[in-house]
């Protein structure tokens, strides 16, 4: 009766044990959640052809930002485009092999995974007097610094991203982890 009863009592606590240890798990997890956000490309200024003292105003927006998996960039713009283009395009304001393009005055991209985009005026002389924009977009336990825009006319390769090793969990993956620790805490009394 003695060993049922002190059972009974260890499985309760390895019991309770688990609980916390989930609820724990599912209040962090809940933490790194990351609300969307949308970022208007140059903020007051727009997407416009930048004066000629304010060539790198693009380059330096998108250094004082910092760009998650589901965020948004809103364009706002008047007889103009923004077009989607590949580093190549970026690099030589060629919009020939464009990804996508849009010239209604508005447009919103989701970013909906890790890299560089690339978008520039459809219009070559303001792409290349600095119309253009580079954006790294981090996943959630991206810890690189920010990415720095090579200047306007640099027609060389962009910088390579952070050859680090990113380490993360799932929800699933640490549930189970609990799960099969309980089920041989509970194994272990049998």
């Amino acid at each position: 009766m003695q060993t049922t009863t002190m059972n009974i009592t260890k499985m309760t606590s390895l019991v309770a044990f688990f609980c916390i240890c989930f609820i724990i798990t599912v209040a962090s997890m809940n933490g790194l959640v990351i609300a969307e956000r949308v970022f208007k490309v140059g903020d007051v200024f727009g997407w416009q052809e930048p004066g000629q003292n304010s060539s790198s105003l693009y380059a330096q927006w998108a250094t004082r930002n910092r760009f998650q998996v589901g965020d948004s960039l809103s364009f706002d713009y008047k007889n103009d485009s923004v077009i989607e283009v590949d580093k190549w395009g970026y690099y030589h304001c060629d919009a020939s092999k464009h990804i996508v393009a849009f010239n209604n005055g508005n447009r919103v991209f989701k970013l909906d995974k890790s890299g560089l985009f690339y978008y520039i005026s459809g219009t070559p002389s303001h792409c290349k007097n600095g119309q253009r924009l580079l954006v790294e977009v981090m996943g959630l336990h991206h810890h690189s610094p920010p990415f720095i825009a090579a200047p306007p006319g640099y027609l060389a390769p962009s910088p390579q991203l952070s050859s680090g090793v990113s380490v993360s969990g799932t929800l699933g993956s640490l549930s189970m982890a609990l799960m099969a620790t309980l089920i041989a805490l509970l194994w272990s009394l049998a």
